[in-house]
């Protein structure tokens, strides 16, 4: 093929009205949006009324981590010594935080109260409470939770295994990978030993400790059921996480707990499961937590990087539906790679050149194939540094740079 530049417009091609229609076709087929569940977090949560009151940097001291505990395939009880080794490092995190109920503008309008006056609709609040888990990494009050725990939050609360409670600082939080990180004022705190989530391998036994349902240091075992599960494999696109899969029961209230092996160190936090299923929990591995949290505990926030397209994989399957719908508008001549259906205006994709139609069939020079891929390379690229990407246009190669910038994360209200 034809290798051309990016700057070579056809001229027939009504993007913004193909994007739309290729939204509406593929909104039934997996998609990724790069810059933005059908997953329940494993978080309990309640909402109160108003008038109820609210509850609620790497540290220079050494850590002192609990020593592993190896266990013997012939000792029936190895859970039990992990627990008791381990289980003072889990916490229970309570949080609340205040809702106001937006009044319409219609009702602020001086006419309208001239004539209603103090029966005018007023702004109502309501507190909402959640609780989840956590695990103490750091002996003078570090600790690690899911971000959808604390989100929001005006007030959070620390429970140690031993009774003892503490109020919550909110270090950061990074809902893009849905982990926070909290700071009490103790010292002498019992620590979990870290592992190696890049090395676990289905089948291998964990534990999970947290606070399901209210229910304080509940023990859960199972095993690895799978590694390497991807967002959108488990509905949640939105993340950039590889989920490890486990059958160790997780409920609400697990969410921020730890998932720990036979040697009684951390290999994960339990985040999620999938709602009417049995025995599928979800969990961050470990080394991704570590990286998010040494950039929370540091500058109290991550930025991830952030192109700004709406995209698939081309599928046979999808190129017919796509070419019944484009017709002549989309000379789309690839038969794999990924495909873009719709750019952000104004996004780093947009300001490149990148256009609706086209296939990314390469970037930094590592062809792609699949969603994970493009993700995976576009999370480990560097913000305001150019990233290659090659895509076929109309038949034709087109080498295009682009500049990511920081992912603009939207909260829910």
């Amino acid at each position: 093929m034809k290798t051309t530049k990016h700057n070579s417009a056809p001229k027939n091609i009504d993007t913004k009205g193909l994007s739309h229609r290729l939204w509406m076709l593929l909104c039934g087929v997996a998609m990724v949006f790069l810059g933005s569940c059908s997953l329940e977090p494993a978080k309990t949560f309640e909402a109160q009324p108003s008038n109820t009151q609210a509850q609620r940097t790497t540290d220079s001291n050494p850590v002192i981590a609990l020593p592993p505990i190896i266990a013997s395939s012939g000792d029936p009880n190895f859970v039990v010594k992990v627990v008791q080794n381990v289980g003072p490092a889990v916490v229970r995190i309570d949080s609340s935080r205040t809702i106001t109920a937006r009044v319409p503008d219609e009702f602020n309008d001086p006419s309208f109260r001239r004539f209603f006056g103090d029966t005018a609709p007023q702004p109502r609040q309501r507190v909402e409470r959640g609780s989840g888990s956590g695990f103490i990494i750091n002996s003078s009050g570090q600790i690690l939770t899911n971000s959808h725990v604390v989100d929001g939050a005006d007030r959070v609360t620390v429970t140690l295994k031993d009774g003892r409670t503490f109020d919550g600082k909110v270090l950061g939080e990074d809902p893009v990978t849905d982990v926070a990180a909290i700071k009490i004022d103790a010292n002498n705190l019992p620590t979990l030993s870290v592992g190696n989530s890049d090395a676990l391998q289905p089948g291998e036994a964990v534990i999970a400790i947290g606070n399901p349902l209210g229910l304080n240091n509940t023990v859960t075992s199972g095993i690895i059921s799978a590694t390497g599960r991807s967002g959108r494999d488990i509905g949640a696109s939105d993340k950039r996480v590889d989920y490890i899969q486990t059958d160790a029961a997780i409920n609400p209230g697990n969410s921020g707990g730890p998932l720990i092996n036979a040697r009684g160190q951390v290999i994960a936090m339990n985040t999620a499961i999938i709602r009417g299923a049995q025995g599928l929990g979800f969990a961050i591995p470990i080394n991704t937590v570590q990286k998010i949290a040494q950039e929370l505990i540091a500058t109290g926030k991550v930025d991830h990087p952030y192109l700004g397209v709406q995209m698939v994989t081309l599928t046979p399957e999808n190129r017919e539906r796509i070419k019944n719908i484009a017709g002549d508008r989309l000379n789309l001549t690839a038969d794999d790679g990924i495909l873009l259906v719709e750019i952000v205006p104004r996004s780093p994709a947009s300001v490149a050149g990148l256009r609706v139609g086209d296939v990314i069939k390469s970037i930094n020079n590592q062809p792609v194939t699949k969603l994970e891929q493009v993700q995976k390379l576009v999370e480990n690229s560097k913000i305001g540094t150019t990233l290659p990407i090659q895509v076929e246009r109309n038949g034709k190669i087109v080498q295009i740079g682009v500049q990511p910038a920081p992912l603009p994360v939207r909260r829910e209200e």
